[in-house]
């Protein structure tokens, strides 16, 4: 019962078969061949306008190269307290924007709150502060939890007030726009997103990440950032197969449901268990669940793999003495034999 975490899950059969089948022959390097083309402009027609696509090894690069791309001296970027940019990437972004700042933005399950966002960045605008450099949100949240497209604009909003892009790391874009119902454009450029970090790992693929500029002048300078951060692929038409076929058929869209329906499966047995019980509802394929420490041994010697979270600023009242909070995520590739079994041990 693989509930660590949807990078665990390996690659969907079609996605390697394409992989395969683009192995062998001859193609020009450095993201200029007929493949990648032609997938770049699938996520033209996706976006329902011409964006620049820019291929990178990890969602780490993409959101640290995103915010290399509007890098300012003294810049700050702010994000949600619990994002993954600020707690889970060992200052990378930091790193690659030359000494840029990240600022915790406060707000409930992972959501960062408006009023806060405003109050922070107007807190930046002097010369010893440093000034405001960007906004990133997470889509899904690392609380498992979205951002309705009207509280994506409100944001924005902010953003536009201060002249600030607006980043959006996507690690799980896919999960979180069939959760929505609603269109890539919809959940992006329309609410005001500039930049998109589009994960396809957690999704099904082998290795394949990119950065999206919603308004491709604002890629102009990108190349050359990309480059010295060592992120150019020279044979990029290996991301590009990935994509190839992620996109065929609404294969991304499909795989995501099955993650997001395993999740919603799971959250009906824990909702009917007196064992364990949802620390709030999910949106995606992460449902978070409080347990006792004994419960979740238990629940590890019968086979099922799963992460203890720290619980987050705003939701720590939530766990007693002698519970922990957990994180069990599904994939595509989670059945419902699995989640039923897990159903079993935690009646």
């Amino acid at each position: 019962m693989h509930f660590a975490s949807d990078n665990w899950a390996g690659t969907h059969p079609k996605i390697a078969e394409n992989l395969s089948r683009h192995a062998s022959g001859f193609a020009s390097a450095y993201g200029t061949s007929t493949l990648d083309k032609a997938v770049e402009q699938t996520f033209n027609e996706i976006f329902e306008r011409e964006v620049a696509v820019f291929f990178v090894a990890t969602g780490t690069a993409a959101n640290s190269l995103a915010q290399a791309s509007v890098a300012k001296p003294g810049g700050v970027t702010f994000a949600h307290r619990e994002a993954h940019t600020i707690a889970d990437e060992g200052g990378a972004p930091e790193y690659l924007t030359g000494g840029s700042r990240l600022h915790p933005v406060d707000g409930p399950l992972g959501r960062i709150n408006v009023d806060n966002l405003r109050r922070a960045v107007a807190g930046y605008n002097n010369v010893r502060a440093g000034q405001p450099m960007a906004v990133s949100i997470t889509q899904l949240t690392e609380s498992g939890t979205l951002y309705e497209p009207g509280e994506i604009a409100a944001i924005s909003t902010v953003c536009r007030e201060y002249g600030l892009p607006l980043h959006m790391d996507g690690a799980r874009f896919t999960n979180a726009l069939v959760s929505l119902g609603c269109s890539p454009a919809d959940m992006t450029w329309r609410q005001g997103v500039d930049i998109l970090s589009f994960g396809g790992t957690k999704n099904g693929c082998w290795c394949a990440e990119a950065l999206v500029f919603m308004d491709p002048a604002w890629a102009a300078a990108f190349p050359f950032i990309r480059q010295r951060a060592a992120q150019l692929f020279s044979k990029s038409r290996f991301i590009a197969a990935q994509f190839e076929a992620y996109f065929e058929g609404d294969l991304w869209l499909d795989m995501a449901r099955q993650a997001n329906s395993m999740a919603r499966r799971m959250a009906d047995h824990i909702s009917a268990s007196d064992n364990i019980r949802l620390a709030w509802e999910p949106r995606g394929n992460e449902i978070f669940a409080i347990m006792k420490l004994t419960t979740a041994a238990r629940l590890r010697e019968d086979g099922a793999l799963f992460y203890d979270m720290n619980a987050p600023a705003y939701e720590r009242q939530l766990v007693d003495e002698g519970e922990t909070l957990t994180r069990l995520v599904t994939s595509f590739a989670t059945s419902p034999e699995e989640i039923d079994r897990f159903g079993e041990l935690i009646k």
